[in-house]
């Protein structure tokens, strides 16, 4: 018989089962079945007319389907909740942590609260939940034992641990860091990219996982070098509607793109200007040191890059850049170094920075918390302060710390190594305090 796994929040209904196998053909008639069968549950995924409540989600092979999609024998129909009760002024955030993952919930401008925490004493680099089948995913390094991927459906129950990503036992290296899993254009494909800095591929979403050995083998690899943060893959780019194209970002190792599915890659640095490094070695050095590369999905051309000295924009598919930074200029940025980029996902003119003083002081420049808008593709840039703290604040924002939640108004959230959490809900014209008093922020990023 098909089995039904329960979200955390039904469990009390069920006297703490959440597997229960039940006789049906379809999703409906599964849950019609479970409903007769536990009649604490009746009316709590079907309503009086038999039709799924407006905010329960059903999956089944890591797909949302309807309630007349076929259940085999031995499937499992996973019962999943909408995050927020359906509500647009409500999220869920994420939180990766040096001391765990925070589950933030409540109005979009904040405050939040903290729903739950998970994986105590261990930093979460990256946590992230797949908006195909509501599958949550989370990179957490321990200590002693080391870097491991988990996953579940329920963000509030139980965690399986996936079986990678990891080398091959003769290959004689060990992962240290996951730093970043993204959803492909293609059904129940992730990526993960890591440090060392080398691209993972999962086909079954997320439980198991291959090394992408094109880019590992690479002629130049023996010349790779890393930033302070060592030798990393940071940025994955799937390019919306054709999974065979990929764009990816290295610290210290520039930009790198496929166009058949990882067989082969091209390197891409033209216009890129590395001031670290002395004149003379810049037309032939592989260390660019890119800090964040997020692209376009509404113009999949268009890509924003933080550079380690400069905010980069390339217009024709990251093959060439041209600094935006404007430093200096009456409309332009107070300083040229940062770690995080968000661009606008319905706007490809409109990108966001946190600018912090340099590489020796990364810390927001004038002790001021400032957001900086462009509308313009870069041409002009505006500070976004109102509720910011702009005195004797002297933050960090680390790289993967900031992000949108992808509705209209647009809302923005961004993480603190001092452990707080600014949001907006209008864009970036008004911001709050969601949250304080968290350990170091590592990533932040909207559920939904």
């Amino acid at each position: 018989m098909p089995t039904v796994i329960l979200p955390a929040s039904l469990l009390e209904r069920t006297g703490g089962e959440r597997e229960i196998s039940v006789a049906g053909t379809t999703a409906g008639e599964v849950l019609e079945a479970l409903e007769a069968g536990q009649p604490t549950l009746r009316g709590w995924l079907l309503d009086e007319q038999g039709r799924l409540r407006q905010h329960v989600n059903v999956f089944v092979d890591n797909r949302r389907v309807k309630l007349n999609h076929p259940v085999s024998e031995n499937q499992e129909v996973f019962v999943i909740q909408a995050i927020t009760g359906g509500s647009d002024r409500e999220a869920e955030i994420l939180v990766g942590t040096k001391k765990g993952l925070f589950v933030l919930r409540g109005p979009r401008s904040g405050p939040m609260a903290v729903a739950s925490r998970q994986f105590a004493g261990q930093v979460v680099e990256y946590a992230m939940r797949d908006p195909r089948s509501g599958r949550y995913v989370v990179s957490a390094t321990h200590g002693q034992f080391g870097p491991h991927l988990h996953l579940t459906d329920d963000v509030l129950g139980e965690w399986q641990q996936a079986g990678g990503p990891a080398f091959a036992p003769e290959s004689e290296t060990s992962v240290e860091r996951i730093w970043v899993v993204e959803a492909s254009a293609e059904d129940s494909v992730l990526w993960a990219g890591v440090a060392p800095a080398a691209l993972f591929k999962s086909e079954d979403g997320g439980t198991t996982w291959h090394l992408n050995e094109s880019l590992w083998n690479d002629p130049s690899r023996p010349q790779w070098e890393g930033g302070l943060g060592g030798l990393t893959l940071h940025s994955i780019c799937p390019w919306p509607g054709h999974p065979e194209r990929l764009t990816v970002a290295m610290s210290a190792v520039g930009v790198w793109q496929t166009l058949d599915g990882g067989a082969t890659w091209a390197r891409y640095s033209e216009g890129l200007v590395p001031r670290y490094l002395p004149p003379e070695s810049h037309a032939e050095t592989l260390m660019h040191c890119v800090h964040k590369l997020e692209q376009s999905p509404t113009q999949p051309e268009t890509f924003y890059l933080q550079f380690h000295g400069g905010v980069y924009r390339s217009d024709d598919a990251a093959r060439t850049w041209q600094e935006i930074s404007r430093v200096g200029s009456d409309h332009g940025l107070p300083a040229d170094f940062g770690f995080p980029i968000v661009v606008d996902p319905h706007d490809p003119d409109r990108a966001f920075v946190i600018p912090l003083v340099a590489d020796v002081d990364r810390v927001t420049p004038e002790g001021k918390v400032r957001v900086y808008e462009t509308r313009d593709r870069g041409a002009t840039w505006e500070s976004l302060t109102q509720g910011l703290p702009q005195e004797n604040a002297y933050l960090t924002v680390l790289r993967q710390g900031f992000c949108h939640d992808g509705r209209d108004p647009l809302g923005l959230y961004f993480g603190t190594e001092s452990g707080a959490i600014f949001g907006s809900a209008d864009g970036g014209a008004t911001w709050s305090t969601v949250v304080e008093n968290l350990p170091p922020i590592t990533s932040v990023r909207v559920s939904a």
